[in-house]
């Protein structure tokens, strides 16, 4: 007998009734889900049924085979009543033999004959009914005997180990015979049970001796043992064999096991979704392990190619779907450890999945991929290795984020609108229940093991209804919003959904207002603020800290900005002049509310400002309120300050942005190993710094601080608490007097669940990337002018060849009131040159709130460049065309 023959053989009679008994109990069970399944598609053909899980009952329609599957599971788990004339509707064995196993058995002929339908509907019975099987009857315990590839039609799904596989590959490859293997796929890789028995990780210590006579005892035994942290923890499976046994199946360009792969794969999906969708609250429906089914199958190579995107991994995206919020957790945590490179390759193919999706049905009327489930599921999917790519990446500490609410300081200067303010938008946001369970945000992740920027997809981005999808978000809590996975969307994309949400409150306000006035006889609709250009700094602040103090709901209305002595109307472009000027005075020496950094070009707040609180608040507000009404600032702040805007401390790595310079001085004290710190670089904890009238001051950084020197042993504490007395204690009444304005304008706003903060600074500010040639590919032509008239064609030459960056600067604010380029870049910035009259002296003019440039039809090149130059360069104030 040889050594195959030898593992074939059960080790003892009481193994070998255990196996028989075990495959008795399958078929049972796999009578009875037949059964159940002919039920509910074609009924017991009792005209006076009244079983509620039977379609011949007149209230019942008939399932689809797929959904009649997975429903036969669930009345199985359930026990439900089965109609007496479908006891003959049977799965058939051969006499004198076991149950075939999953993969070898065949359905019953059904009333319909061999037709297509029967069989589709057979197959699909078949899947669920191989995994319910496993559910339900599952092997006793202690039946460890393993079969040859010859008898592998009555070999159990304990048979299979992974060195055993591995060894039947070769053996077929040497004899160009894949039969035995692609047999022992299908069995293997169709039950959840099955896979991860054939990978199980062998244990750390052999158990003692009687630890496996039973089951119970096994289980018993597994939950008194000692768990490492969920962080820690091992995988439940043996992921090096698995890896080694997919190059082994894939080595050659066209694999004979791609096929039966994906069969076995549908097939293991369909039931791991049933047992899943089906199981009871906090409770687990199969033997299986559903991570580490997941843990495995994803690990194949192939999974890519257009075979498997076809069918298989769609079908394991849906039934991932279904994982508690525990298990997305535990499976998370193991791919944190994975290295970026394999998480990388990981989040390529699911984006390869939902761009082939998407492009299949865009050009469908109609299409919304909110409601696509095959593209939906791969974003769910995607979403765990976001959240794997956050926590395996670079985070701060938890002693970093800042969420404790700020105190209003009523007995200080401006105490009243301080009181005013409510709770941020980041203390209302609802958290999601997986960054719950993790206790990992995204704003906590300072460097992704894949970058954030990679898990952007542009076809999807493109397609998005965000109209369509806004509605889910707000209204459908239960329903799948691509605003609750904002991570797959691009900042373009969000912004639309920021935009939507802005503008239905400003619809809101507007119609309160209106029924307000009806019944009153007072209400305005909008947030009207009427300045002098000579004082817009004394005339806004003034105007807004009223109305905040009278109703802070009224910051929530559209902006409507009337400047004294012109006659032009705000349709937007008076609004962006309007931001722009006040913001050029807000941040005027002068003022010292602020302090700028020649070397960083960027301001930071003054910690000796002599300004109250309010002032800090109404530059909140007005930060704010351009944010809400869709207006980008020239503001140059660091990231740390949108960083702390969103709810986290600035730390010792936020400290070279705000001071490249001591940044490094810092960084090479950490650095320096010698013994002679103290002397080398005489440092206490006590820091000096200048007030505004450039006076010393000292601050100590512990207390009697000067009397402490910094040395190896304290070095990382000094670093620390000097950096968090620069970014966060020595301007904390001035930042967050800010940040109470900016939230009373946002709120309410999705802005804290959708964005990072470098995407907040881009809505903000606008993005860097002045690329003219994509503001020339989004021009649109009115009036007689086209693309190839010569007076369009001699202006684009004019900007690109003629004009410095300072004058196409001007000439983008002169035709849409602002210089900044929005977010998506130029081409989001949707410019019409109209004609206006043919060639003359006059200058071009500009609606802005419209983004229209009036353009002459001038006759020559030159006369163009002179003419337009002056009007961008001297153009100023608003009057009517």
């Amino acid at each position: 007998m040889n050594t195959s023959d030898q593992l074939c053989k059960p080790d003892s009679e009481s193994e070998q009734s255990g196996q028989q008994e075990g495959a008795m109990k399958r078929a049972q069970v796999r009578q009875r889900i037949e059964q159940y399944y002919y039920q509910l598609t074609e009924g017991c053909g009792d005209a006076n049924c009244a079983n509620a899980n039977c379609c011949s009952n007149v209230r019942v329609e008939p399932l689809p085979p797929n959904q009649a599957a997975a429903r036969a599971v669930h009345l199985l788990t359930a026990s439900a009543p089965l109609c007496e004339p479908l006891r003959h509707k049977v799965r058939r064995t051969a006499a004198g033999r076991g149950p075939s196993p999953p993969s070898t058995s065949r359905a019953a002929p059904t009333p319909a004959g061999d037709s297509p339908v029967a069989q589709q509907a057979a197959a699909s019975a078949g899947a669920v009914c191989s995994a319910a099987t496993t559910i339900t009857a599952a092997p006793a315990a202690g039946a460890t005997g393993t079969c040859n590839s010859s008898a592998a039609s009555t070999a159990t799904d304990q048979t299979w180990s992974a060195d055993r596989l591995m060894t039947l590959v070769e053996e077929s490859a040497r004899a160009r015979d894949y039969t035995a293997v692609i047999r022992a796929i299908g069995q293997i890789f169709s039950e959840p049970e099955a896979l991860t028995s054939c990978f199980r990780r062998a244990p750390a210590e052999p158990p003692e001796k009687g630890q496996l006579d039973a089951g119970e005892k096994e289980v018993e035994g597994a939950a008194a043992a000692a768990e490492p942290p969920a962080d820690q923890a091992e995988p439940p499976v043996d992921l090096a064999a698995a890896r080694r046994l997919f190059a082994l199946l894939f080595a050659t360009g066209d694999s004979p096991f791609t096929t039966a792969l994906v069969t076995a794969l549908t097939t293991l999906a369909d039931g791991l979704r049933a047992s899943l969708q089906f199981a009871p609250a906090g409770a687990r429906s199969s033997p299986a392990d559903p991570v580490a089914v997941l843990l495995l199958v994803l690990e194949i190579p192939a999974l890519s190619s257009s075979e498997f995107l076809e069918l298989a991994l769609p079908r394991l995206c849906q039934a991932a779907g279904w994982l508690p919020t525990v298990e997305q957790a535990r499976l998370v945590r193991f791919w944190s450890r994975y290295p970026a490179d394999r998480l990388r390759d990981m989040v390529q193919t699911l984006q390869q999945l939902i761009s082939v999706k998407v492009i299949e049905q865009e050009a469908t009327r109609g299409y919304q991929a909110t409601d696509d489930e095959s593209v939906t599921a791969p974003v769910r999917l995607l979403k765990l290795l976001y959240y794997a790519s956050l926590v395996g990446g670079r985070r701060d500490p938890p002693s970093a984020r800042d969420d404790t609410p700020e105190p209003a300081e009523a007995a200080s200067p401006g105490g009243p609108l301080l009181l005013a303010a409510k709770e941020s938008g980041r203390e209302r946001a609802e958290r999601d229940p997986l960054e719950v369970e993790l206790d990992t945000r995204p704003i906590d992740c300072r460097v992704p093991l894949v970058g954030f920027d990679e898990f952007y997809n542009e076809p999807l981005s493109e397609v998005v209804e965000m109209d369509h999808d806004y509605r889910y978000y707000k209204e459908y809590p239960e329903r799948f919003s691509f605003m609750r996975h904002p991570f797959v969307l691009t900042p373009a994309t969000k912004s639309l959904g920021l935009y939507y949400d802005s503008r239905i409150r400003m619809y809101h306000e507007r119609h309160l207002a209106l029924v307000h006035n009806l019944v009153h006889g007072e209400g305005q609709p909008y947030l009207r603020l009427r300045v002098r250009r000579d004082f817009i700094i004394e005339d806004a602040l003034i105007a807004l800290e009223i109305m905040a103090l009278e109703n802070p709901d009224d910051l929530k209305k559209q902006l409507v900005v009337q400047f004294e002595g012109e006659q032009g109307v705000d349709e937007g472009g008076v609004s962006k002049e309007f931001f722009q000027l006040i913001v050029e005075a807000i941040f005027n020496p002068d003022y010292g509310m602020f302090t700028y950094s020649e070397e960083t070009r960027a301001y930071w707040f003054n910690p000796t400002s002599f300004e109250n609180d309010a002032q800090f608040t109404l530059i909140g507000i007005v930060v704010g309120l351009a944010l809400y009404n869709n207006v980008i600032l020239d503001m140059r702040f660091p990231m740390v300050v949108y960083r702390k805007l969103m709810g986290q401390k600035g730390t010792f790595e936020d400290l070279a942005e705000l001071s490249p310079t001591l940044y490094r001085s810092l960084q090479s004290m950490l650095e320096y190993e010698g013994d002679d710190m103290e002397d080398v670089f005489m440092q206490t904890f006590q820091v000096g710094y200048t007030d505004v009238f450039g006076a010393n001051l000292t601050h100590d950084l512990r207390a009697n601080g000067a009397q402490i020197p910094v040395n190896r042993s304290n070095v990382q504490d000094f670093a620390d608490r000097y950096a968090d007395f620069l970014l966060n204690t020595s301007v904390v009444r001035q930042f967050g007097a800010f940040r109470r304005g900016f939230c009373m304008v946002t709120d309410e706003s999705p802005l804290w669940g959708l964005f990072r903060p470098d995407e907040v600074e881009l809505l903000v500010c606008g993005s860097k990337d002045y690329d003219f040639h994509e503001l020339e590919a989004g021009t649109e032509y009115d009036g007689g002018f086209s693309r190839d008239s010569p007076t369009v064609r001699n202006f684009w030459r004019v900007v690109h060849d003629d004009m410095s960056d300072d004058d196409r600067r001007r000439l983008l604010e002169f035709t849409t009131g602002s210089d900044r380029v929005p977010v998506g870049g130029l081409r989001k910035l949707k410019l019409i040159i109209a004609r206006n009259g043919p060639d003359s002296e006059r200058l071009p003019t500009a609606h802005t709130c419209f983004n229209v440039l009036l353009l002459p039809d001038y006759r020559t090149r030159e006369k163009l460049r002179e003419l337009l130059l002056k009007a961008v360069s001297f153009s100023k104030g608003f009057g009517m065309l």
